[in-house]
């Protein structure tokens, strides 16, 4: 790994903060510049959340371009469509198969768009759909979403599971360690089970 532009996109409590940090921290222990930015759309009222990952050996911006992006982990599938442009041509994307409704969709006026995942599919490759949201609830708590797709987006990546295990350990706190751990588990077997 030389340099890589992940952007993780989805809703205000999804985890996509903590995601961010356990795959900085990753990186800095492999000793690659790292820097985030984040872009919070009232994320407390379940707005957007935008945080964009560069790692490479020296990063001069946060900032990822549109087509920029080696990997966009996707926490919602409306967020996914939303952000897809910022897709290298190449990348891959994971979508977590979950359907949170933003405010015009609650007050009725506007659906909730049909097919998401398969419209996104049809104009791009390397796209992998996961209901990240059922692993996570299998495996104790609905908050470990983001550590299913952390083991999904880890098993693409050559860098030893350990590291990933490490990392969850020292940012995720205590008492959820044991059931994050397993949740990553889940995520990183998810791909031998799609990808044959």
């Amino acid at each position: 790994m030389h340099k890589l532009n992940i952007m993780i996109i989805g809703v205000g409590g999804q985890g996509t903060l903590l995601a961010s940090r356990v795959i900085g921290n990753v990186a800095l222990k492999r000793s690659y510049d790292v820097k985030m930015s984040e872009v919070h759309g009232m994320a407390q009222r379940g707005g957007s959340v935008v945080t964009n990952v560069k790692i490479a050996e020296k990063v001069y911006s946060p900032i990822i371009e549109k087509q920029e992006a080696d990997i966009v982990l996707a926490f919602e599938k409306l967020e996914a469509l939303r952000w897809v442009d910022y897709l290298k041509p190449g990348g891959t994307m994971i979508i977590n198969d979950q359907e949170i409704a933003p405010i015009p969709v609650i007050i009725g006026q506007a659906e909730y768009p049909k097919e998401i995942i398969n419209k996104i599919k049809d104009n791009y490759e390397n796209i992998i759909s996961i209901n990240a949201l059922s692993i996570a609830k299998e495996c104790g708590t609905i908050k470990a979403v983001n550590t299913v797709l952390i083991g999904l987006m880890a098993s693409l990546l050559d860098i030893p599971k350990e590291e990933w295990l490490e990392s969850i350990n020292e940012n995720v706190p205590e008492k959820f360690i044991d059931v994050n751990l397993k949740a990553f588990e889940e995520g990183y077997n998810y791909s031998s089970k799609i990808l044959v």
